[in-house]
């Protein structure tokens, strides 16, 4: 082989290792950002306008933000709770496409959740739930469909797909050949299990290139910033942005690790606002819902992932523990048990938001469309397994001892425990089950992405 031929067969790899230094240079951008010591009070004032792109913000940090606990070994309860965790992929697994039911017997997914199930498999795997060529098979088959499926517009994955036939779906799984847009945030979320895969299982590089090279991005980022891909009722294409704080920052992570300029989506300060909830200074997006046509959700789920997966960064790690440290007073408060985070339910509506906070209201249950549903108001069970491998406190501890029952042996964990009745949420998700052995895997080994320790 001469050196060019070399040059073009390592093309990929370079191209990556490009990406990722380009994105160190954003990290070390936002780590910079000035964070001095103490909890104090929130520099955002009550009722300020949106700003876009401010200059700089301060944060006064709360000590305990900082102690994060050591890896560990897992108990065999612990272990035994993963295996649980694997049947409900044991289960919901359609061989004929390498794909994952997003809930459980409903053959239909988004790449929010197949991006779930990748980092499910890789988590199982290096908690010795499934041999090597359990993982060899199922990451080949996964990455061969992604590299296949048809894509909206031949730019993006579709927002939803059929599991059974690889075909692009509406919501309620019917086809729709056209497609019916891509999620930016979703894509983002599949993004993190690729960079995962290129660091940690190389052997994977080139089934990774083949699902990236039929990528388009021109749409999905422009100007620093995340676009959602909507049919409108004309059969129009439409760009909204996409991503409110928390998920946003999240995703865009990952974008910058496959080179994208996604500088404007990183930013947590440019429409960031406090508010005070039982006591805690905690971070919300001060786009309105009413004015941005999209709701501003405070939950758990995004905050978990940014510490399992990228280990936090200067300013995630702070705001994470302010959205923890609210659930925690509020139980302190009520004596109701609190982790709260969007889930799917077992009964209609079937998907609600539990949140800290959203549209002007605290502790606010809703639909996507703003309907209240504080009926469902619940427990989360991934939210639970989160916080408790990120920070082992007694709260956690007392959640997860609450929660340690809730699942099916044969089919994997229920989602939650209302709060009203104390009955389980039997619904049982891949989004569930893969974040629970996401999080043993983070308490064993710490961060998924994390290469600097």
């Amino acid at each position: 082989m001469t050196f060019r031929d070399g040059l073009r067969a390592a093309r990929s790899r370079i191209i990556i290792i490009f990406g990722l230094l380009a994105s160190i240079g954003i990290i070390v951008a936002l780590e910079a950002v000035k964070l001095p010591n103490g909890m104090g009070s929130a520099s955002a004032s009550n009722g300020s306008l949106p700003q876009a792109s401010a200059p700089q913000f301060t944060l006064e940090r709360t000590a305990d933000s900082q102690m994060m606990p050591a890896p560990s070994e897992l108990s065999k309860e612990e272990l035994e709770f993963a295996r649980i965790a694997w049947q409900y992929f044991e289960k919901n697994y359609q061989a004929k496409t390498g794909l994952v039911n997003s809930v459980d017997g409903y053959p239909a997914s988004t790449m929010w959740d197949t991006g779930s199930y990748l980092m499910g498999v890789i988590s199982a795997y290096k908690l010795g739930v499934i041999s090597k060529s359990v993982f060899t098979e199922r990451m080949k088959s996964a990455l061969g469909t992604l590299a296949t499926l048809p894509l909206f517009e031949n730019e993006l994955p579709n927002k939803s797909y059929n599991t059974l036939t690889k075909e692009m779906a509406n919501y309620d799984n019917s086809p729709a050949p056209r497609g019916i847009g891509w999620s930016a945030i979703d894509i983002g979320r599949l993004f993190v299990p690729l960079n995962i895969i290129i660091w940690n299982y190389p052997d994977f590089a080139g089934d990774v290139r083949l699902v990236m090279e039929r990528l388009r991005f021109r749409n999905v980022v422009r100007d620093g910033t995340l676009y959602g891909a909507v049919v409108d009722d004309s059969n129009r294409t439409k760009y909204p942005q996409e991503g409110r704080l928390g998920y946003e920052e999240y995703a865009a992570k990952s974008y910058t690790l496959m080179g994208a300029d996604v500088s404007i989506a990183l930013r947590q300060d440019d429409y960031l606002h406090y508010e005070t909830i039982d006591g805690i200074q905690v971070p919300t997006d001060s786009r309105s819902p009413d004015r941005y046509k999209a709701f501003n959700y405070v939950v758990s789920e995004p905050y978990i992932l940014d510490g399992l997966e990228f280990g936090f960064d200067n300013i995630s790690r702070e705001f994470a523990y302010r959205v923890y440290s609210a659930q925690e007073k509020h139980f302190e408060k009520t004596q109701t048990l609190t982790a709260v985070s969007e889930d799917n339910i077992d009964a209609p509506p079937y998907f609600v938001y539990n949140t800290v906070y959203t549209g002007g209201k605290a502790w606010n249950c809703i639909t996507d469309k703003g309907e209240d549903v504080s009926r469902f108001r619940s427990v989360s069970t991934k939210a639970v397994f989160g916080w408790y491998a990120l920070y082992r406190t007694d709260y956690t501890k007392r959640l997860f001892d609450k929660i340690k029952t809730l699942y099916d042996p044969q089919k994997g964990w229920y989602s939650g425990l209302y709060e009203q009745t104390g009955q389980p949420n039997k619904a049982i998700t891949c989004n569930t089950n893969a974040i629970v052995l996401e999080a043993l895997a983070y308490k064993r080994f710490g961060a998924h992405l994390r290469l600097i320790r």
